[in-house]
């Protein structure tokens, strides 16, 4: 039984990693690591600077 839970955890962490589901935890934890003192934007923040980003630049996503 363990092993099955640790293969849904991988299995959820590759799932998140290839969606960009995990965007928002990089992304906190890169602030953390460089930028110390820096405010950590809510996540609905994050979300909502990322899509406005995406239609800004249009370019650069695949569709």
């Amino acid at each position: 039984m363990q092993t099955l839970g640790k293969t849904l955890s991988a299995a959820r962490w590759y799932w998140r990693g290839v969606t960009g589901a995990d965007a928002y935890e990089r992304y906190v934890d890169h602030l953390r690591r460089t930028h110390p003192g820096a405010p950590i934007p809510t996540e609905r923040d994050f979300w909502r600077q990322k899509y406005a980003d995406q239609e800004r630049h249009p370019t650069s996503r695949c569709c």
